[in-house]
């Protein structure tokens, strides 16, 4: 019989672990033990008899005073993650150290069952925790042959596999791990006869149902295949409840050596397809003798299993998020890796949550909607190729919903890969994500950063329809105050509109508009510090550090480098009236015991007051439908309420889109991850640069409508809209292309008229770095409104 150790990637033994003892030392050894061996048999086969005799009486000392106490734990066990597709949940990843998912005795066929006993133990259910007659014969074989022999028990070979097994649970130092391993299987009289006193507590503590069922989910079933039911999902594709008679013996015999016995390498010449996997065959015919000999198996049975060739359907168990390539969640699903690895729930260091992630056996349910990635992945698909021919661009989505922080989409335009080899089109740096969770360090976001500007204007008690000049264009940075940092000394700022402008403008249409001049006039009026607070009290951070945001005069237009995450969370706040829940992607999970893990949950707080949130909302809707707005291409058109901003730096190297609804927000990326493009002068797929952002994000924000709804916002405080009338669904000022805006303040027309036009150009921001006292104000502004 074998004792079946699951096999392990371990160091070559020294051969003195498996040569003869010596002459003297044999006869020695073969003495004390089988003194011992007549201990057992008196002991445990004849549990009444009378044990006499100064030698057998020192032999049950000493076997008594072996370790006894023998903690069962839970082996290594595969996690997965699932996404939602619709009221289903999906597995798209499993993780594992050993592919072993463990299941319960009702979920392992009794084909199975039957199989395992009469092929390893057929005195199972009578005898006790030993095979007398082979323990004594494998002791004695030991000790003079210098080779472990059969004779194991299934109580036996489980303790033994639960000694494995620990070795590599507890030790995440390969030399500690292999040295363990070395002890628990050394070819010793001393290491076999620790095992048999384990056995007997192990019986004693568990039935024999029990012990099956344990040993069943720990044995080894060749390559990284652990436990009946993965062996069942590998070899065959069926759960471990549907294995038949031919099938069950097949992955019992595999048991007995599976390294050679294995069944998923059809061109192993010794045993493989040509041959029919000979050697597996004659083990599974072997076993299914054999439980016709015990009458486990009808004749009948036996015959027509034996007459069934071997025939696997092996079905890979991806390691890692690359299975999730599957379901366009690469890049999801490694960011929910990567939050769990930052997450205390999991373990106190990185190590133990990624061995919590590796070996504890979670169902982890995410906040991924299956469906929505899919329309996603399309439509980004279809505008921005995973490659451009000299050119290093790429484009990403992201999608959350407000007040619960929930990410239901996650897709960019490359193919998510860990592997350093990856070709073109291939990349694990997620584009959507802060640099810890992805690798990237954000992109300048234009134009969409306006959004905190205008919310400090509104909370400094400034409306909408106030008109402020266009006409500045060159900024000595002492024209700005910064309770903050101190920013005298550093270099002017230069200011562009992508289009002509009247020499003043409402607030409400340069924000439809993107004026840039404009914004940095409202700078000019503002604290600096409460523009950088206000987008920090929306969660907005810089992604390669999640530290301070610049808080120079440039960065009102967009310098700081964000990720398109940051910015979706930050807009759902905006729609959630003034509430921003920190994004999360994992919705609840289950430990292999059943218990429930709480993961970090989103933490949600106040940015602005409900009524601010709401006149910025008022004010961001324009961006989406009034006529010359810089959005109107991305705008739905379905009488869903949504608020927008779109954004570009210099030169559109970068380009965005920032919606939401009250029930999703998404931000749109499209830019150079390196390099400098121009997207104004390139043209990608026959589509021109600058508007691939629009027909990317058009077909996504259609579909999360349908599919989420949305509600109205709530009503913009009449104080801060200003002027002398305003309904919700239209501002008091228009403007219609090259045709007229009107602003009132206080019910005086004081506006004039505005050349109108889509913005075209981008925020000219130049760069921005901190320095300890100071920070730089950046370059000149280009010449458009993002």
């Amino acid at each position: 019989m074998s004792s079946s150790a699951p096999t392990r990637p371990v160091q070559p033994r020294p051969s003195t672990l498996r040569r003869p003892p010596g002459i003297f030392a044999a006869l020695v050894s073969f003495v004390g033990l089988a003194v011992v061996a007549g201990v057992l048999v008196g002991v445990l086969a004849l549990p009444g008899a009378v044990v006499t005799g100064n030698a057998v009486a020192t032999g049950v000392n000493a076997f008594n005073s072996l370790p006894s106490y023998l903690q069962i734990t839970q082996p290594a066990q595969a996690s997965s993650i699932y996404a939602k597709d619709g009221s289903a949940n999906v597995k798209i990843a499993t993780f594992y150290t050993e592919n072993r998912t463990d299941v319960a005795s009702d979920q392992i066929a009794q084909t199975a069952k039957d199989a395992a006993v009469a092929a390893e133990d057929p005195r199972f259910y009578t005898e006790g925790a030993l095979d007398i007659s082979g323990t004594i014969r494998g002791i004695l074989a030991t000790t003079i042959g210098g080779d472990v022999q059969g004779g194991s028990s299934i109580t036996q070979q489980y303790v033994k596999n639960v000694l494995v097994e620990r070795c590599a649970t507890e030790y995440s130092d390969a030399k500690k791990a292999d040295a363990c391993y070395a002890q628990v299987t050394a070819v010793t009289p001393q290491r076999k006869l620790k095992e048999l006193r384990y056995a007997i507590t192990v019986e004693k503590k568990y039935t024999k149902s029990e012990i099956l069922r344990g040993y069943l989910n720990i044995v080894g079933f060749g390559g990284n295949v652990y436990g009946i039911q993965a062996a069942a999902e590998y070899y065959y594709g069926v759960s471990a409840a549907q294995l038949d008679a031919n099938q069950a013996a097949t992955l019992i015999a595999i048991i007995n050596n599976p390294s050679n016995l294995r069944i998923d390498l059809p061109g192993n010449a010794a045993n493989g397809s040509a041959n029919g996997y000979k050697l597996t065959k004659a083990r599974r015919d072997y076993v299914l003798r054999s439980e016709l000999k015990h009458g486990m198996i009808t004749a009948a049975a036996e015959k027509a299993a034996i007459a069934q060739p071997i025939t696997p359907k092996i079905t890979d168990s991806v390691n890692g998020c690359q299975a999730a390539t599957k379901y366009d969640a690469g890049y999801f699903c490694q960011y929910v890796v990567d939050s769990i690895k930052q997450d205390t729930a999991f373990g106190k260091t990185v190590d133990e949550r990624y061995d919590t992630l590796t070996q504890g056996g979670l169902k982890i349910y995410t906040t991924l909607d299956l469906k929505q990635q899919k329309v996603a992945q399309d439509a980004l698909s279809a505008y921005m190729p995973s490659t451009v021919s000299g050119l290093n661009v790429g484009a990403s989505n992201v999608s959350v919903e407000p007040g619960t922080g929930q990410i239901l989409t996650m897709v960019q335009n490359t193919s998510y890969t860990q592997s350093a080899s990856a070709g073109a089109g291939s990349t694990a740096v997620n584009y959507n994500t802060d640099q810890a969770f992805g690798g990237s360090t954000g992109f300048q976001t234009g134009s969409s950063y306006k959004a905190f500007t205008l919310a400090a204007w509104l909370e400094a008690g400034h409306t909408l329809s106030e008109y402020v000049s266009t006409t500045q264009h060159d900024y000595p940075v002492s024209e700005f105050s910064n309770s903050c940092v101190n920013i005298n000394g550093t270099p002017d700022w230069s200011v562009a509109n992508a289009e002509s402008v009247p020499s003043s403008m409402s607030v409400l249409d340069a924000t439809a508009e993107s004026i840039n001049t404009v914004f940095a006039q409202m700078g000019k009026q503002l604290d600096l510090c409460t523009i950088r607070n206000i987008a920090k009290a929306f969660d907005v951070h810089t992604a390669a550090t999640g530290g301070t945001l610049s808080s120079t005069p440039s960065s009102i237009l967009g310098v700081n480098e964000i990720s398109p995450l940051t910015m979706a969370t930050a807009y759902a706040g905006i729609a959630n009236g003034g509430v921003v829940c920190t994004p999360i992607a994992i919705d609840s999970i289950t430990g292999a015991n059943g218990r429930s893990i709480t993961p970090t949950k989103t933490t949600c707080t106040r940015a602005v007051p409900t009524n601010i949130a709401n006149t910025m909302a008022y004010a961001l809707k324009t961006v989406l439908t009034q006529s010359g707005a810089t959005g109107v291409l991305a705008n739905p058109n379905d009488g869903v309420d949504m608020l927008a901003k779109t954004g570009t730096n210099d030169n559109a190297e970068q380009n965005w889109l920032v919606t939401s609804t009250t029930k999703v927000a998404t931000a749109t990326w499209v830019g150079n991850v390196s390099g400098s493009t121009d997207f104004y002068d390139t043209y990608i797929n026959g589509t021109y640069g600058y508007n691939i952002k629009f027909y990317i994000a058009k077909p996504i924000l259609q579909s999360l409508d349908a599919a989420y709804g949305g509600g109205t916002f709530g009503t913009p405080d009449a104080t801060l809209v200003g002027g002398s009338s305003y309904s919700s669904g239209s501002s008091s000022s228009t403007s219609a292309g090259a045709g007229g805006s009107t602003g009132t303040t206080g019910g005086t027309s004081t506006g004039g008229t505005s050349t109108g036009g889509t913005g075209t150009g981008a925020t000219g921001t130049g760069t921005s770095t901190a320095s300890p006292g100071a920070q730089a104000s950046g370059g000149s502004s280009g010449g458009g409104n993002g």
